[in-house]
């Protein structure tokens, strides 16, 4: 009993002088907390994959008849597509796909107005465009492409409707999006952001506290008391575990009543998966600072252990499926990987624990790594 009292004791006395150094410390509460704002914000208003409209330049060689400014008009009351400028060849248009002052080119050919004459359904469907895109950047001339594909395939359907003698109705589809209704990027952007914010306090923080303690001396002062090893590292684990949880509690507030990120899930679900992930990062800064005692290393090789892995590989925003054989294998190791697949479904979709569970276990066993090998190479002795 007396050596559990001890122990409580020199725990809590552990965890005081460490959130006293927390608190004494600016650049601490600078990375808890102004950085995980400032990173909110940038993903939140700054990062997005959306296209609202791209910039097009129209090529028209005849202009004067009813039909080709019928597809003009369509171009140009579309509300994905700004029509920038209209040219007569493509010469003339050629320089501004160069320049990126438009994302596609849509030539509208000279034979295209002899389709006015024409009194046959197939002519309409065979009738062609010559789109040129920017593919510098394949996302936005995916989108270009599509906006496009969409006006033209609206303007077919209007022109198919003034042949009367078509009887077979014309077919259309309405999408129906789930989870993400308004299909905007920031919805899964934001939630994802907190496996980095954890990442910096849990891993980075942490390996730069420790290792400064290293370096100072204070550690070879803490070897040479009766505290445990057990209460060192658990110590060091939870003062900054409640400063990662107070963060993840000011970040959801923000998504939720300051970018309107929808939330279905539950709190418990989302702290629970927090908590593990907040262990699983603390545990590998903890273990960073141990092996190299060195502030500057600490940082270099969280940055390239902890962080890029959970920014490039963790589906934050690069889809894992899209990615090569080898390094899809290498992102089971990453614990960014399953906290952002639990983190995505609890904010859009709720708590689907079937798929909850497989992501938390993962994590725990990364977890359970990663203290097993921070006790293995904590000692107390200064060899």
């Amino acid at each position: 009993m007396k050596r559990l009292i001890g122990s409580t004791q020199r725990l809590r006395a552990l965890i005081y002088k460490e959130s006293l150094q927390i608190i004494r410390d600016p650049s601490s509460i600078l990375i808890a907390f102004v950085l995980p704002i400032i990173l909110l914000i940038i993903f939140g208003l700054g990062l997005s994959l959306d296209t609202s409209k791209v910039r097009v330049a129209l090529v028209v060689e005849q202009s004067d008849n009813q039909m080709t400014q019928s597809l003009l008009a369509s171009f140009y009351n579309s509300s994905f597509i700004n029509v920038v400028q209209q040219t007569q060849t493509m010469n003339q248009a050629e320089p501004l796909l160069v320049a990126a002052k438009v994302n596609a080119i849509v030539d509208i050919p000279s034979y295209f107005a002899s389709r006015e004459k024409l009194a046959d359904v197939n002519d309409f469907k065979n009738a062609e465009l010559f789109v040129k895109t920017d593919g510098s950047d394949p996302n936005i001339a995916n989108f270009a492409a599509n906006y496009i594909k969409s006006v033209w395939s609206v303007w077919i359907q209007q022109q198919l409707l003034n042949f009367k003698e078509i009887t077979i109705p014309i077919m259309s589809m309405i999408p129906r999006y789930w989870y993400n209704e308004e299909l905007k990027s920031r919805n899964f952007i934001f939630p994802g952001s907190f496996a980095l914010i954890l990442v910096i306090i849990g891993a980075l923080l942490t390996a730069l506290v420790v290792a400064r303690e290293w370096e100072r001396g204070t550690m070879e002062a803490l070897f040479a008391t009766p505290v445990r090893l057990t209460e060192l590292i658990l110590g060091k684990l939870i003062p900054y575990f409640v400063l990662g949880m107070c963060t993840i509690t000011i970040c959801t507030f923000l998504a939720i009543f300051v970018f309107s990120v929808p939330f279905r899930g539950s709190f418990f679900a989302l702290y629970l998966a927090s908590t593990l992930y907040m262990i699983a990062s603390l545990s590998l800064g903890l273990l960073i600072s141990t092996v190299t005692k060195d502030q500057f290393i600490a940082s270099q090789m969280t940055t390239i252990i902890a962080f890029l892995p959970s920014m490039l590989l963790s589906g934050f925003v690069f889809e894992i499926s899209s990615m090569p054989k080898w390094l899809q294998l290498i992102t089971y190791l990453i614990p960014a990987r399953y906290y952002v697949t639990c983190i995505k479904t609890i904010f859009m979709v709720g708590d689907i624990w079937s798929l909850l569970w497989p992501n938390i276990i993962c994590i725990v066993i990364i977890a359970a790594i990663l203290l097993g090998a921070t006790a293995l190479n904590t000692h107390k002795r200064l060899d």
